[in-house]
């Protein structure tokens, strides 16, 4: 299958190409499980060349297992062949961490690079031992400069082809654009016809920072997930109109609005039909009815939010944007 893709960075660079849709790992509980191995294999068979992971899923060693037995059976014939994103943690947010976290993960992904590197949120945490949930004492305000120059230094080295952020919102943006010398190529946030983030993605668009879409199906199974999406009413009569799945409409809307969507399922009949959205379009009118929307986030990201810490509310978080 040939998935189209979305080109980061500048014009001028020639844009590192991105395939339009990622394979997610993200299972709840956060925690290593061969299942994983064995959905990157079938994921790559099927066609899938993007892949996303983080420290925090606990996911990036049997992701590089995957990777390593696709390579071995002859799935495909060279690494280059697949984009691989992962993300640093809270706890490793700080200008000293960032790099031996970035190293850490390729060694837990039999890599020597990854495609994207993304800061994972905009907080930071006491360093030590990677906690999930995340102890509310632990969580502090991030140095944006000093971790952003760290990232920097990443794709300087070439440990990472292209650096971005997740969970950030304008303002934050602002000030990390404010000092930087490489913008971030990617901003990865939850994003579904539910929570469209129409002034964020205006924004991104006139910064040139590409979207990813992560939960784009609300996330349903998940502490913070909803069936918001599967179940609302306009986007089932649209996907029984144009004989899909409501899945598939909301993947395709969100690659519409030129976005890649991040989606994670480990059933062969699931990643196959979460594919097929590249050969058709919405309707006019589909994207009217989808427009109009009652808007309302998902994850509002309450575990990062702490009397003692840098952010006292969800509006605070997300600096209104919600």
């Amino acid at each position: 299958m040939n998935i189209p893709v979305i080109k980061l960075g500048s014009v001028e660079e020639g844009g590192v190409p991105m395939p339009g849709i990622a394979m997610g790992t993200a299972s709840f509980p956060f925690k290593e499980t061969e299942a994983t191995r064995d959905a990157v294999v079938e994921a790559i068979k099927v066609g899938y060349r993007h892949l996303d992971t983080a420290a925090a899923y606990n996911s990036e060693k049997y992701t590089g297992e995957g990777i390593a037995e696709a390579l071995r059976i002859g799935l495909i014939d060279s690494r280059d062949e697949l984009f691989v994103t992962s993300k640093l943690w809270c706890q490793d947010a700080y200008p000293q961490l960032v790099l031996p976290a970035l190293r850490k993960s390729l060694e837990n992904l039999q890599l020597e690079y990854l495609d994207l590197y993304l800061i994972h949120w905009p907080v930071s945490m006491k360093p030590g031992e990677l906690k999930y949930p995340v102890p509310k004492e632990d969580i502090c305000a991030m140095d944006f400069k000093g971790v952003w120059e760290a990232m920097e230094e990443c794709q300087r080295l070439g440990l990472a082809k292209s650096i971005g952020v997740s969970n950030f919102s304008c303002k934050k943006l602002d000030e990390l654009l404010s000092t930087a010398k490489i913008p971030p190529a990617v901003n990865q946030v939850e994003m579904h016809p539910v929570w469209q983030q129409k002034k964020l993605r205006e924004y991104c668009y006139t910064k040139g920072i590409r979207l990813c879409a992560y939960s784009p199906l609300g996330a349903k199974g998940t502490p913070w997930g909803a069936n918001l999406v599967v179940d609302n009413e306009r986007l089932r009569e649209i996907a029984k109109k144009r004989g899909k799945s409501v899945a598939q409409v909301s993947l395709r809307w969100i690659w519409e609005q030129g976005v890649c969507p991040v989606v994670k399922s480990f059933k062969e009949e699931r990643m196959v039909e979460n594919l097929d959205i590249f050969d058709w379009s919405l309707t006019q009118e589909d994207l009217r009815v989808i427009d109009v929307v009652p808007q309302q986030k998902i994850n509002t990201a309450e575990e990062f939010i702490s009397p003692f810490g840098p952010y006292k509310t969800p509006q605070e978080f997300w600096d209104g944007e919600i």
